[in-house]
């Protein structure tokens, strides 16, 4: 049963990073066409890029910078149960995409790093709020690898930091909803 559910599991990251390849070779193909699907802030037009804007990138570079964090944090995140995961991934994207079109500065906002981020920040927040010894060591390993994307946060030229703010904030919020609902239903 175990063996079964982590195949589930991979097959679901390997899909999620077949996709964007997938598009990233057909945004390559077009001259980076796909782009115009990104959040825009503020701009109605481009409330569709909330959801679509995490799946396309600025360029290969950009997607093999997002890809192995996406799979390591998301490997991390489905330990726990996969309902969790996709609850915890709609969340933050549609979280994070809403509050860079809502906040962010003017220009054209993509990539999977919001949804990393969260990852990032629902990972270490479960420590806090769990407190159990799987979610630490989680949280541990998560630091001892990624410690150093706090960075991340801060602004940036040339870099949406609003998409990585935004998505750590509502992997925190997730974990601590999350929780809330766990003591309320025992």
């Amino acid at each position: 049963m175990w063996l079964a559910e982590m195949k589930t599991r991979l097959q679901l990251l390997l899909s999620i990073a077949g996709l964007m390849l997938a598009l990233q070779v057909g945004n390559s193909l077009s001259g980076n066409a796909l782009n115009l699907w990104g959040v825009l802030p503020r701009h109605v037009d481009s409330l569709p890029g909330i959801l679509i804007a995490p799946w396309l990138h600025a360029g290969w570079w950009h997607l093999l910078n997002n890809l192995p964090g996406l799979l390591l944090l998301g490997w991390l995140a489905l330990l726990g149960s996969l309902r969790q995961f996709l609850a915890a991934s709609a969340f933050i994207i549609v979280g994070s995409g809403l509050l860079v079109w809502l906040f962010a500065r003017p220009g054209m906002h993509l990539g999977a790093s919001g949804w990393v981020f969260g990852l990032w920040g629902l990972l270490l927040a479960r420590a806090w709020f769990e407190r159990s010894l799987g979610s630490l060591l989680i949280a541990l390993l998560v630091l001892f690898y990624y410690g150093g994307w706090w960075i991340g946060l801060l602004p940036s030229q040339g870099i949406s930091f609003e998409y990585h703010l935004f998505g750590a904030l509502c992997g925190v919020l997730f974990a601590a909803l999350n929780h809330r609902s766990a003591e309320r239903q025992a």
